[in-house]
């Protein structure tokens, strides 16, 4: 059985709590890997450890820092497929799928390449009689992130990327489901220059997690999760006096208008709402058409479209899409389902009792369609987090506007129309933070910034883009005069620049 231990001062090391937990082959059920459970001491070991090789680090010049960011990208690169397969392996997302998990990390780590313009700040001169004026970015020191098992590699670039190239070291706690390409993302960085101890990996659960918000060295934290544990860092970690930015569920929307391209919005609702069997924060999980003869003529075309759905091991290249990453997560999907079933809503096509031949152990469940789902209803309320898509039919467009915009979760939108006029309106009103327009899954690139709204997001930063330097940097601002050697004497009331 293979032991996954922890990442810390640049070697793989075991785990000294005694505790573990199972790492799932999704495709069969079957436990792979054991993975170690820190302690509160292991935490903070790596912690003193990280705390110990950042001034050396951040005092390197940003170019420096930004050839390491380099080589980083040339060496993944080299083991691209290799790496794909080992996501695939513990998350049960296809190889396609995994690859792109992989690049959407890749384009942080190449905007944070930039660091040297990113990092500028600015400066004044002759801002008063003889006084310059200017500000400089600093890092601020360890930070740390912990990340969701969905996206093994795309979310720990996206915080550790930004974060290194400004100068901090980093710990990451990464998802003990899906903690190998983590573990290899640590030793790629290593290998690409990263003094050892900068980036630090320990694994585990809430222990390790409470550790890393208790520890006072830690001066930032970044989470993506559920909005549940979302707000539990935000509130302990703001306690604590460290910077947090908490990213939680979503509940996206995606409207149809009736002069929309049918078969266009189809084919985005079936790709953003089952590909990676619905375990993403922006997969489209409600589908919004408004009018009756919308609905209906929508209906028409999904139902097929989701029944036809491919299924298969995430080795199948023809699959759109595989298993689930755990049977627990599964069970509590198919759970919902259930439940929506005994609320009233229509269930088009079920897929609970999906088995793929071969695999029958394996964590597979067919696409569920609802119909007729009303706001009332708890599987409209909340994030289902499977392949399960809900129709909530609107009678017009003021009331598609509302349904998102009044929705606890505030993270993606999508509105699908041939109108501008409407397109525009609906980008200006909609209470979302990231907005679709002919395009499903609104994740901004890497030189924009990505966060939701409401229960979707805490904090006032975001992730990735100018919002990620701004966090994981302190801005220091001087204000320096030289002498010219004529005497003014002192002041006694406040500088101003009269």
């Amino acid at each position: 059985m293979r032991e996954i231990g922890h990442f810390i001062g640049g070697k793989e090391v075991k785990g000294t709590s005694g505790r573990t937990g199972d790492v799932f082959n999704p495709n069969t059920g079957e436990v792979q890997a054991r993975v170690a459970f820190a302690k509160t001491s292991e935490v903070e070991h790596a912690v003193a450890v990280a705390e110990a090789a950042q001034p050396a680090w951040g005092a390197i010049n940003p170019q420096r820092r930004a050839r390491v960011m380099f080589k980083f990208l040339e060496l993944i690169q080299a083991e691209y497929d290799d790496l794909a397969r080992l996501l695939s392996s513990e998350h049960g997302k296809t190889f396609a799928d995994s690859k792109g998990d992989i690049q959407r990390g890749l384009e942080v780590v190449e905007f944070a390449c930039g660091i040297p313009n990113l990092m500028k700040g600015e400066y004044s001169e002759g801002a008063g009689p003889g006084i310059d004026l200017f500000s400089i970015r600093q890092p601020l020191g360890v930070v740390a992130g912990i990340t969701p098992f969905n996206f093994p590699a795309m979310i720990p670039l996206w915080k550790a990327a930004p974060a290194i190239a400004c100068g901090n070291a980093f710990i990451l706690k990464p998802s003990e489901r899906d903690p190998s390409v983590p573990m290899r993302i640590a030793e790629l960085f290593l290998k690409a220059g990263l003094p050892a101890g900068v980036f630090n990996v320990v694994n585990g659960d809430k222990e390790a997690v409470d550790a890393i918000l208790n520890d006072r060295r830690i001066q930032a934290v970044g989470f993506v999760g559920s909005s549940a544990i979302a707000e539990y860092i935000y509130a302990k970690g703001c306690a604590a006096g460290k910077r947090v930015q908490c990213f939680g569920g979503a509940k996206n929307h995606m409207i149809v208008m009736p002069d929309a391209d049918m078969d266009q919005a189809v084919d985005a609702l079936v790709g953003a709402g089952y590909g990676s069997a619905g375990e993403r924060c922006m997969a489209v999980s409600v589908a919004v058409p408004v009018g009756q003869k919308t609905a209906d003529a929508l209906m028409k075309k999904l139902v097929p479209r989701v029944e036809g759905l491919k299924i298969g091991p995430s080795t199948d290249p023809n699959a759109d899409y595989g298993p689930m990453v755990t049977r627990a997560h599964m069970n509590k999907v198919r759970e919902y389902v259930d439940l929506g079933v005994k609320e009233g809503a229509k269930l088009v096509v079920d897929g609970r009792n999906f088995k793929l031949q071969g695999y029958e152990n394996g964590n597979f469940m067919g696409g569920c369609l609802f119909d007729e789902v009303t706001p009332q209803m708890r599987i409209y309320k909340e994030e289902i987090f499977g392949p399960v898509l809900s129709v909530v039919r609107a009678k017009d467009y003021e009331e598609a506007v509302r349904l998102p915009s009044e929705h606890d979760y505030g993270n993606g939108v999508a509105i699908f129309t041939r109108d501008g006029d409407t397109a525009r309106d609906f980008t200006s009103r909609v209470q979302v933070g990231m907005v679709g327009v002919n395009f499903a899954i609104p994740v901004p690139l890497s030189y924009y910034t990505f966060g939701g709204w409401k229960r979707s997001g805490f904090g006032d930063l975001n992730q990735h883009g100018p919002d990620s330097i701004r966090f994981y940097t302190k801005t220091k601002t001087v204000t320096a005069r030289w002498p010219s050697g004529t005497k003014e004497g002192a002041e006694f009331v406040i500088p101003t620049m009269k």
